[in-house]
Formats: structure tokens, sequence, C-alpha cells
């Protein structure tokens, strides 16, 4: 067995056991100056390119236990005791017995491995209070089936280690070090000794510090130096080193560094991630989405992505695309694709884009949409409704050329313009008013939208529920609505013949919806909050 699979599930309970009633209160009284992310980070070594951070509070983590419903909570239930008998099976492992009593707050590190091979070392630190029940685990861990546990020392530290080289293991201060590999280890060791630490790092001492402001927080993730971090992560997916083309790389080095935190609220679960970037880099002019969209859709939408200032981003990117080459090439090749269809791809698509946009999903049973249950809507608000309407005159155009009935009709005051076929229309659109344009595909959509509806989308208690803790002032919205969308998904299943398994049911109803939006701060950091909302249990 190989060492990284070995520690997965090792990493699995310990992060599982960090939750326990057991840890919190045994640690309770333990000094806090060894339990912080910037504490354990001065045993990691500066080497490593991504650390996530797992809290013992027992008090966050039971915030979980008021979410699910009975059948959710169930299959939560089932899968913990399937765990259990499996780590007692496979390793001898009793999480309430082996691990809880000791187990404090965990830091989970990857760094380049000093071997052949492109996957990465894994280090796990642990805070501990009994060194004694500590080093009884890593003996344990290291005599699983065949293998021995050895011991040997280095720079004063004993080190156990299996026979199989599955696991090295040492009891460093107040932590316990488990290493996939021995060089990982006594890297660790070294750190330790006065060697750099990931704590060293330029900027990480203000992340670890200040971590991720989150209710409950129950973990964070730091990737200091974001560019190493991402080639690294791509290099995992193969034998030897993959270069990340030019362009990308500069484009990724602009982002200095990204931390995330996983926390609770009221709501469900919820999480934040901070990206701070380059100050000399160029600057994209982010500018927030009014939210005016949302109000033109209905209550009833089941999925939604929203926007603003598309034109104002496409210019952005041309002209910094012009800088390398890879960009430049992408950029001519749409221009192309589009200029053979009589388009002007800067003109007739992005031109008029300058407004607020919103593409979304919709339920309906009816005409063309009856076999899927649902189809697609896009509106896009525009000061120059002039460019709008001759980019879907050429639209129509191209329809017509293909021998598509292309008719008008009015609908409550609306020209609307659909393109018909034998089953009913397939595409319409038409304005909802002087500056805001919609397209729909599927009849029953283009009534839905020509006729305004009598509850909005920014009135549905449900949008409300899920995006109502997330920042208002927003670059927009990607929004679910999981109850719909798992009838939509029920329904496609049934069609299809492959049914969702029943407690991929039970875990999905739990779900009331998912919310995330972006924001910019300042213009060297940008934030990206994502809100899980959940079912309270009974």
């Amino acid at each position: 067995m190989s060492a990284t699979k070995f520690l997965a599930p090792t990493i699995g309970a310990i992060a599982i056991a960090t939750g326990g009633t057991a840890a919190y209160m045994h640690f309770k009284n333990t000094p806090k100056e060894v339990m912080t992310p910037l504490a354990i980070a001065q045993v990691v070594p500066n080497d490593a390119y991504m650390t996530a951070f797992i809290s013992a509070d027992e008090q966050a983590w039971a915030k979980l236990k008021q979410f699910g419903t009975p059948e959710a909570q169930a299959v939560i239930v089932k899968n913990w005791n399937t765990l259990q008998q499996q780590l007692v099976t496979q390793s001898n492992i009793d999480i309430e017995k082996d691990l809880k009593p000791w187990v404090g707050n965990t830091m989970v590190a990857l760094l380049p491995n000093k071997g052949t091979t492109q996957k990465p070392s894994v280090l796990v630190v642990t805070s501990i209070k009994d060194k004694i029940s500590a080093m009884n685990f890593a003996m344990k861990l290291a005599n699983q089936g065949s293998s021995k546990a050895k011991e040997s020392d280095y720079q004063g530290n004993k080190i156990i280690e299996s026979t199989n080289n599955s696991v090295f293991a040492a009891v460093v201060k107040d932590y316990l070090v488990i290493a996939s590999d021995r060089p990982g280890l006594e890297a660790a060791i070294n750190t330790t000794k006065g060697q750099p630490s990931f704590a060293a790092k330029p900027g990480a001492d203000s992340l670890l510090s200040k971590g991720i402001d989150v209710q409950n927080s129950i973990a964070q993730v730091y990737l200091v130096d974001y560019a190493a971090a991402i080639q690294q992560l791509t290099n995992m997916n193969y034998n030897r080193a993959t270069s990340i083309p030019s362009a990308t790389l500069e484009q990724l080095k602009r982002v200095k560094s990204v931390a995330a935190g996983i926390g609770t609220d009221e709501g469900g679960i919820r999480i934040k991630a901070i990206a701070a970037t380059d100050p000399q880099a160029p600057k994209w002019d982010y500018k927030p989405a009014p939210g005016k969209v949302i109000a033109q859709l209905p209550a009833d939408t089941l999925a939604l992505i929203s926007g603003a200032n598309l034109s104002h981003y496409w210019n952005q990117a041309t002209q910094q695309a012009k800088a390398y080459p890879e960009g430049a090439q992408a950029i001519a090749q749409a221009r192309q694709a589009f200029q053979s269809a009589n388009f002007d791809l800067d003109k007739d698509i992005f031109g008029w884009m300058d407004g607020e946009f919103g593409m979304a999903l919709i339920p309906s049973d009816r005409g063309i949409l009856s076999q899927v249950g649902f189809g697609g809507v896009m509106v896009f608000n525009t000061r120059d409704r002039k460019a709008a309407e001759n980019a879907l005159s050429k639209l129509d155009n191209l329809a017509k050329g293909n021998a598509v009935l292309v008719q008008q009709r009015d609908v409550q005051g609306k020209k609307i313009t659909e393109w018909n076929s034998p089953i009913g229309a397939v595409l319409g659109h038409g304005w909802l008013d002087d500056n805001s344009v919609f397209v729909a595909f599927g009849e029953p959509l283009i009534e839905t939208m020509a006729t305004k509806p009598t509850l909005n989308l920014d009135a549905s208690d449900t949008f409300k529920g899920v995006t109502g803790s997330l920042p208002k002032q927003n670059l927009g919205y990607v929004y679910v609505d999981m109850d719909k969308t798992l009838t939509v998904m029920n329904r496609l299943a049934v069609t299809s013949q492959k049914p969702l398994s029943t407690d991929a049911i039970a875990v999905l109803n739990s779900i009331r919806g998912i919310g995330i939006t972006s924001t910019q701060a300042d213009s060297a950091a940008g934030q990206v909050d994502m809100s899980l909302a959940l079912k309270k249990g009974k």
C-alpha cells in the first residue's frame, strides 16, 4: 500500500476526531499558543505549498448537528458507522479510544516530493497533550498487517516507521507529526530546530494570524504562493512536471495568495475565500451588479448566474491578452469563428452588453419542455438598444438561412420574435422594457418572460433565505434552488433509467439551496462568499 493511500483514511479519521466532545474537553485548558494555525505552521517546512487547518473546537462542529433532514442524518450516521468499522477492521484504529482523547487542532500540508514522483509528500501535524497516547497511536499505525514498527533517531527525536514504508511519525514538542515519507518527517523536525517554516513565508504570518472571518470556523485552507501551488497541484496529475503556459502562469502570478475558511451560521455552512493580488499587476475594474435582473426573473427559477459589464471585462481581457502570444491567438480565433457567421464579436456580441445580465434555468413541464422539465432564459440590460436589436436581427437572419421559420407575435403588448418548429417555438426574444432584452428557449418560457410574473425571484423566500447572509454589494450571483433542481434531476434520472441512489436523494434533499457571490474589497483583494443553506433537523 502506498504511503499516500494509507494516510488518506488516517487524515480523515483525525479530521473527524477533531470534532468530538472528548477532544474539546481535553484541550480546553491547553495553552492556546500551541493550538493556533500560526503555531502549528511553525512545524511545517517552508516549501509546503498548501496547508489546511482543522479546528478541534467541538462547539463549532456541534452547530452542524442542527442541520439535515432525518433521512440525511440517518445517511450520515450510517456512513460514520461504516467508516469506524472499516478503520477497526483494516487498521485496528478506534476513533473514540485511539484518537479523541488526545487529538487537537490539526494542520495537513502538501510538500514537493524529494523523490522522482510528482505525487506530493503529505504531512500531518496535530497538537497533543498526552504524548504517550500519541506515541501509542503512531506505533499502532506502523504495525499494520505484515508491516512492523521500527524505531530510529533523528536530531534527538525518536522516529517510528513501518517496515513497508507507508507511515513515518514522531512526537515533536507538543505535536504528533505524521508523514508519507521520511524526508518529509525529517524536514519537519529540522524546521523545529531552526530551519525556515511555512509560517515564515512572506505574507504567511498575516494570513495565519488573521485567518478568515467566518462564524464557528471549522477549517481553513492557505495557499501563500498561489502560482507555485497551482503548478505543483497540476504536476500531481502527471508522471512528470507539466509546464503551465506562460500566459496562464503570468496571470496566476498576479494572485499572491489565497486563503479560505469554512464555518457555520444559522442558515447552514458558509465558505469564504480571499485572494490577495500583486499591487503592481494590471487591475481589473470591477463594478457591482445592481441586482435589477433578479427582479426580472420568476420566483420559481431553479438556477441562476448573474453579473454585469460584460463589454467592459471583454475589453480589458483583449487589452491584456496582447501581451501574451497564447492570449492574443485565442482572441483572434474567437473573432474569426464569429466572423464566419457574419458577426463582429466585439460589436455585435459584447459591444452592447454594458449592463447587468442573468442566465437562468426555469422549470416548465409544458410544450417543447415537457420531456426535460426546464428551459433556459437570458436577460441583458443595455444602454445601446440599437446595437442589441441589430445583433438579434443578424441572429434571426442566420436562422432563416437555415430554414427556420421566424415569426413575430404580440404578447400582452410586447412584440415577441419566435423561431418556430412543428412542435412549437424553440426560441424567442423580446424587450421587457426600454433597455432590457430577453432570450428564452422553449415556448412556455417565452410566455413566462413576456408576461410579468406575479412573484419575482428577489421576493422569493428561498432566494432570500439562501442569499440573505451574502454581501449585497457584489459582482453577481450563482444561485441554485435545490428543491426545484432535485425535482428536475429525479425526472431526468427516470427518463435516462439511471435513478439517483436513496442516500444521494436524502443528502440533496437536506440542502435548501446554494448561493455564491464575488466582491472586490479594494484593488488588491478579491473575495468569494458561498452559502450552503441547509434544512434544520427535527
